[in-house]
């Protein structure tokens, strides 16, 4: 059976809650449907603020799913829990082509991030029809070499502010993609986890020399998946940071929430 987001069912603590890896805060949240150029039907989800501007728009590019990568992979699924509340930003996020998730399964098969494509230019096009301001690519992993390899080329490259990298292998995308980038000048920043199981810090600042405006940051005691509420919490700030106005604050975005919450379940 589909995931239904709206599901959660909150209550109103007493006192102030600890933010923890289930604890969801409250959005407007809506299962959507992406159609493909080439005839694909991809399933995902919408998470945007309560109330209140929408202050920027991740559209998520889920690790490889041959690998167990989908929408739901950690590090997103927390985004989507916290950031339409903590920093008033909208977390698209969808299974490639052929990837299943509790949301439902995604139309076709896995293509190599060559059919990719086609997904990558949809989910921008549906952010752009809904209104939704302020757009950011977000890629891990496998979702780097899509952000990578498309991001910076129409009809994705005019509708997009720039992207956020987690987790960067560089094996699809090529140093003609980083050029791209360079060319187009838009921001890149790149989150390097220090233990990566395949490029760390050192090599990916000598890779993405040739994107002047990148931001490679390299985070000590990471690993590729970015396993631990630490590391977790990190990449949220660093996003944050990057796509807001506003940012994370001094102290990063807040460990605590005053107001009602919900606890998901897996």
């Amino acid at each position: 059976m589909t995931f239904d987001p709206t599901s959660y069912v909150f209550s109103q603590p007493s006192e102030t809650t600890a933010i923890r890896a289930s604890t969801v805060l409250p959005a407007r949240r809506e299962n959507i449907e992406i159609r493909t150029e080439d005839g694909r039907t991809l399933v995902g989800e919408l998470a945007l603020p309560e109330s209140g501007p929408v202050t920027a728009t991740l559209i998520t590019l889920h690790p490889l799913p041959t690998h167990g990568g989908f929408m739901d992979s950690h590090v997103y699924r927390k985004a989507s829990y916290r950031l339409p509340a903590l920093a008033g930003v909208a977390v698209l996020r969808f299974n490639t082509r052929g990837t299943s998730s509790p949301r439902g399964t995604s139309d076709g098969e896995f293509e190599e991030g060559i059919g990719e494509q086609y997904d990558v230019e949809a989910a921008v096009r549906f952010a752009v029809e809904r209104g939704l301001p302020n757009r950011w690519l977000v890629g891990w992993s496998f979702g780097t070499e899509l952000a990578l390899m498309y991001g910076a080329v129409e009809p994705v490259a005019s509708q997009v502010e720039g992207a956020v990298l987690l987790s960067p292998p560089l094996h699809r995308a090529t140093d003609a993609h980083l050029k791209q980038w360079a060319v187009a000048g838009k921001p890149l920043t790149v989150l390097v986890p220090e233990h990566d199981d395949y490029l760390r810090p050192v090599e990916a600042a000598r890779r993405f020399s040739l994107v002047p405006q990148a931001r490679v940051v390299g985070v000590d005691g990471a690993k590729h998946l970015w396993v631990g509420e630490k590391h977790a919490a990190r990449v949220l700030n660093e996003i944050v940071d990057d796509v807001t106005s506003n940012g994370s604050g001094s102290a990063g975005l807040p460990q605590e929430w005053q107001g009602p919450v919900a606890t998901a379940t897996a």
